[in-house]
């Protein structure tokens, strides 16, 4: 079964112009991202999808695969389903380019959901959620599963809702879980993808996955203990930068 990685990158990101291009440590940040995801076990192929010839250019620079895609796509989704359409590939994972500490694993562990049930078309992963801020924050989304471990409904809100009591965010396995938005997708599901309405709780809360769901298509879930940070502001980068230096130096010692 091939299985390929798709970075989407767009240059004109609105908290962070040229993020992809970012560059304090020496790597580009996309460059970063695309390191972790050649670490895979699974994957055949890495590759970047751009509308931007200043990251085409830097993909070449440091030796990746690049694809140039459509300006006019509204989602990293569509343009992961553009660089389908020219490749003969069973499943499609699609990896942000502002995760540059992704761990390999749960690469491999969200391809392992469609490998390891071939009757579903979508699947992504989640973390349990360890505080009640994280479980309250409508910027952070929560998902819950079903006993065969697919999503039942993702929401902004605090779900599911404790009645009685208090969550308990120790317990294991966790029922409140934060969703982390990499999915994998089925090249036959994804060329679907486009054609299905929006459903009325997608519109309401601006989730795209409720359209799978409201569907009535299947999103198997990959659980993993813990979730690595992304990039979306200024202060996220100065961060990644101090952390990897500090790796970097752990190494050299």
């Amino acid at each position: 079964m091939k299985c390929v990685i798709v970075i989407p990158a767009r240059y004109a990101s609105s908290r962070l112009p040229g993020k992809p291009l970012l560059k304090q440590t020496g790597k580009y940040l996309v460059q970063h991202v695309y390191e972790q995801a050649k670490k895979s076990k699974i994957a055949s192929e890495v590759i970047i999808a751009t509308d931007d010839l200043r990251i085409q250019a830097a993909a070449r620079n440091f030796g990746a695969n690049c694809a140039m895609t459509l300006k006019s796509h509204q989602s990293g989704t569509d343009r992961v389903a553009e660089v389908a359409q020219n490749l003969d590939c069973d499943i499609f994972l699609n990896l942000q380019g502002d995760e540059p500490l992704i761990d390999p694993n749960s690469i491999d562990l969200l391809f392992k959901q469609l490998i390891e049930s071939p009757d579903v078309p979508m699947a992504t992963l989640a973390t349990p959620i360890n505080d009640e801020k994280d479980w309250m924050n409508p910027n952070c989304v929560k998902v819950v599963q079903d006993q065969k471990g697919r999503a039942l409904y993702f929401s902004r809100s605090p779900i599911p809702f404790v009645r009685d009591g208090k969550p308990d965010f120790t317990q294991r396995p966790s029922p409140f879980l934060l969703h982390i938005g990499m999915y994998a997708y089925r090249r036959s599901f994804l060329m679907q993808m486009a054609k299905i309405p929006m459903h009325p709780f997608e519109k309401l809360e601006k989730l795209e996955q409720l359209r799978v769901l409201g569907a009535g298509f299947s999103i198997n879930l990959g659980i993993v203990e813990e979730r690595t940070m992304g990039v979306d502001t200024r202060e996220d980068y100065e961060k990644f930068i101090s952390d990897y230096r500090r790796f970097q130096r752990l190494n050299a010692a």
